[in-house]
């Protein structure tokens, strides 16, 4: 049974969301989202409440079940609040910088790393160690982000690299000198 699921999704003031067939449309302050969803599982709304219903206990219905939820959550905790992701930078001459609509990373390559500004994402550069990806979708944040960090995951011996905020890394020690 997928406790996921089952929660109720209690729509906020300010959004509305509507359905077409199997399309769902979540519209807030912070913007507009659609998405297609899977014809199996039905949807319900009343009183600015979504409840979802699945058709039997079979094993892709229940995955399913609890994934649609968490993706109209989702789409309606974005447009209401918006999702934010930070990232550090750690090394002697990392650093990241915004030039125009594009953010440079220097991450000890040869050359500085460029990326170009995307659609429903606000790339933020607040301290040179530090780099914000803010927006509404968030599989689009987090996909971002990942990017962002995978120019130079840390490494586990100095630690140096680009990581989440909070983002445990684990150690290693080094050669011991005999």
């Amino acid at each position: 049974m997928s406790r996921v699921g089952l929660k109720p999704i209690e729509i906020p003031e300010g959004v509305e969301v509507t359905f077409n067939g199997n399309t769902v449309n979540v519209k807030g302050p912070k913007g507009e989202l659609s998405r297609d969803l899977h014809p199996d599982i039905k949807v319900n709304m009343n009183d600015n409440v979504i409840t979802l219903e699945r058709p039997s206990d079979h094993k892709d219905h229940r995955a399913l079940h609890g994934t649609t939820r968490s993706l109209i959550n989702n789409m309606v905790e974005g447009v209401s609040k918006g999702f934010e992701k930070t990232l550090e930078i750690i090394g002697v001459g990392y650093r990241a910088q915004k030039q125009g609509n594009k953010t440079v990373v220097n991450a000890g390559y040869s050359h500085p790393v460029e990326l170009d500004e995307i659609e429903g994402i606000e790339i933020d550069v607040p301290k040179n160690t530090l780099i914000t990806v803010k927006g509404i979708d968030k599989e689009l944040v987090g996909a971002v982000a990942s990017n962002i960090r995978a120019i130079r995951p840390p490494e586990p011996y100095k630690g140096k690299g680009i990581r989440y905020q909070n983002e445990h890394v684990r150690r290693k020690e080094g050669k011991t000198a005999k």
